[in-house]
């Protein structure tokens, strides 16, 4: 017993220490195989080929981008690309720092980006972090989720505004003709705050007799309406 055992452990240990190095090499064409996929991915990007974007991703994958709602599924991943490589100049890199090939279908890359668009007030830039999580499927593999993370410092809080308080009664209201082009006559306004014409916040009434036709138009600036 103790002549057999000896030469068949040595030939298990062999073995097991021949095999090292085949899962070594296995992992790495992993790793080549994931940088390779992201290389596509950021060339899909620049060439605006958004079916090549969302072909490195599997059909329910996960996009976590900061201040957005969860992007969910090719859909999704398709309509917010569409949308993205069409930004003026817009220009994205990422750069892995670490592939970790947790199992032969899950692995997990972490790294830093940076990022540029055209404004109508000059270039803007970004830069961050971001980590991805692939999976294989059908022996490729794809982005199963993604978090880029901006590391840039948040924009100052603007100062609070100071409170103002203004009262008006009915009978004191001042009502002029409101008709501006396109407008019937027959209209009133009275303005209760501030100045309609200048930059600023106002306050008006506006008085309409019974059945006058608003027609269609737009406004400048975001507005409070109440309807009494």
């Amino acid at each position: 017993m103790r002549t057999t055992r000896i030469p068949v452990l040595i030939v298990l240990m062999t073995i097991a220490i021949a095999a090292l190095p085949q899962s070594a090499a296995g992992q790495s064409r992993d790793e080549r195989a994931i940088r390779a996929a992201g290389q596509a991915w950021q060339h899909a990007i620049a060439a605006q080929n958004v079916d090549g974007i969302v072909a490195v991703h599997t059909p329910d994958a996960v996009v976590l981008f900061a201040n957005s709602p969860v992007i969910k599924g090719s859909a999704a991943i398709r309509s917010t690309w569409t949308d993205v490589v069409k930004i003026p100049g817009y220009k994205v890199q990422w750069t892995p720092t670490k592939i970790d090939v947790a199992s032969a279908t899950v692995a997990t890359e972490y790294g830093t980006y940076t990022e540029s668009y055209d404004t109508p007030s000059g270039k803007a830039n970004d830069a961050g972090t971001y980590v991805t999580i692939w999976h294989k499927v059908n022996g490729k593999w794809r982005v199963a989720l993604d978090a880029p993370v901006s590391t840039n410092p948040a924009p100052p809080a603007m100062p609070a505004e100071a409170s103002t308080f203004t009262a008006r009664s009915g009978s004191s209201l001042a009502w002029s003709d409101f008709a501006p082009p396109g407008f019937a006559p027959g209209a009133k306004i009275s303005v209760l705050h501030g100045d309609p014409s200048a930059p600023g916040r106002f306050v008006l009434r506006l008085s309409f007799p019974d059945g006058y036709q608003v027609p269609l138009h737009w406004h400048p600036t975001a507005e409070y309406v109440t309807v009494v």
